[in-house]
């Protein structure tokens, strides 16, 4: 994580380097496809896993060069992994330190866990309250089973990742990243969100009928 910093190899996961390298990225992509699907899911899933920034970068290449549904198929699968490494990785060996750096967010999620975690877990993916890096980590200080986690986290990011890897159709005419995630796109996202409570508030508010 510290090389990736130092080296500023974030430039190199931009909207900008990714126009660029259009025309050799799907000349790879068409002779070695199997090779180009197995090293973007592997660099997304490290790009995930290691809460780097790059993320609508890699989704949007996805839907550039395998298309719209088997972008957002590649990417979710690769973004659910990471994801789920991270998890793992703050439950089991970085507890004490994500505890010490962002224990202050963890009661708010805590509480939403205890209700119905898996609703919960899904409003905070569609409804970008925290940042994505940070309820991966946070989560695992939770008492969220394993596999609820994943299946929370593969549904909730679904639509979110359709966007960009249908925007990646389209790469030439996107001059950044803001088109894509309009209001309008965030307001979709955030009534699926509060579909996803439904259930948790009939739940507290019938429990209150005499």
């Amino acid at each position: 994580m510290g090389a990736f910093f130092y080296f500023d190899l974030a430039q190199y996961l931009s909207l900008e380097t990714l126009k660029a390298n259009r025309d050799k990225l799907l000349f790879y992509t068409d002779a070695h496809y199997t090779t180009a699907v197995a090293l973007f899911i592997g660099a997304y899933i490290l790009q995930t896993a290691f809460s780097l920034p790059g993320a609508a970068v890699f989704t949007l290449a996805g839907g550039f060069l395998f298309g719209s549904i088997v972008g957002t198929l590649y990417a979710n699968i690769a973004a659910t992994a990471g994801a789920t490494l991270a998890f793992l990785a703050a439950r089991y060996l970085l507890r004490d330190w994500v505890e010490r750096k962002f224990g202050d967010r963890l009661d708010p999620i805590q509480k939403g866990f205890a209700r119905n975690a898996f609703n919960y877990l899904i409003t905070l993916r569609l409804i970008p309250i925290f940042p994505f890096f940070l309820i991966n980590l946070v989560s695992g200080l939770t008492r969220i089973k394993v596999g609820t986690y994943v299946l929370a986290t593969a549904i909730g990011i679904i639509p979110g990742g359709f966007v960009y890897a249908n925007a990646g159709r389209q790469l030439g005419t996107i001059n950044s990243l803001g088109e894509i995630a309009s209001p309008r796109v965030l307001g979709a996202f955030a009534l699926l969100g509060l579909l996803a409570l439904v259930p948790l508030l009939y739940r507290k508010f019938a429990g209150r009928q005499p």
